[in-house]
C-alpha cells in the first residue's frame, strides 16, 4: 500500500516531466539564435502575444540586447527545475554572463500549435533564488 501515494504522485507530475525536454529545447535554441545575432529565428520562439508586441525581430532584439544582455551574449546556461504555477509551466534558468556572474530567470512557456513556445521571462533577484 505504500507504493499507491509514489506512484499517484508520480502519475500527477508526469505531465510536466514529459514536456520538460520539449521546453528546455525551445529556450536552448533561442538562446543559440541570439549567440548568432539571429534575432528573426529567436523571434520565431516568442509566443504569438510576444511577437504582436514588438512587432518585428529587430525591435524583440534591441529589447534582448538591451534588457537581457546575458541571454544575448551567455557564458554558460543551466536549465533548473520545471514548475506548475496555477496551470501554467515556467521553467527556471541559470545564465552565466561574460563576466561569471549567474543570473537567474523564469520562462513561462505556452505550448502552440507551432510547438513550445516562449511567453515571457522574468529576471529573478537574487534574494527569490534558493541555493
Amino acid at each position: 500500500m505504500r507504493l499507491a501515494p509514489l506512484l499517484t504522485a508520480l502519475f500527477l507530475a508526469f505531465p510536466a516531466f514529459a514536456q520538460e525536454e520539449p521546453i528546455q529545447n525551445t529556450i536552448r535554441s533561442q538562446i543559440d539564435a541570439f549567440l548568432k545575432d539571429d534575432f528573426a529565428t529567436a523571434f520565431s520562439f516568442a509566443s504569438p502575444s510576444i511577437q504582436m508586441f514588438f512587432g518585428t525581430p529587430e525591435n524583440f532584439g534591441l529589447m534582448v540586447r538591451q534588457g537581457y544582455p546575458m541571454v544575448h551574449r551567455p557564458s554558460g546556461v543551466k536549465m533548473l527545475e520545471l514548475r506548475d504555477v496555477g496551470g501554467r509551466l515556467w521553467q527556471r534558468v541559470m545564465v552565466t554572463d561574460q563576466a561569471g556572474k549567474p543570473h537567474f530567470l523564469d520562462y513561462q512557456m505556452i505550448e502552440t500549435p507551432d510547438g513550445w513556445q516562449i511567453n515571457g521571462v522574468q529576471l529573478l533577484p537574487a534574494s527569490d533564488v534558493s541555493a
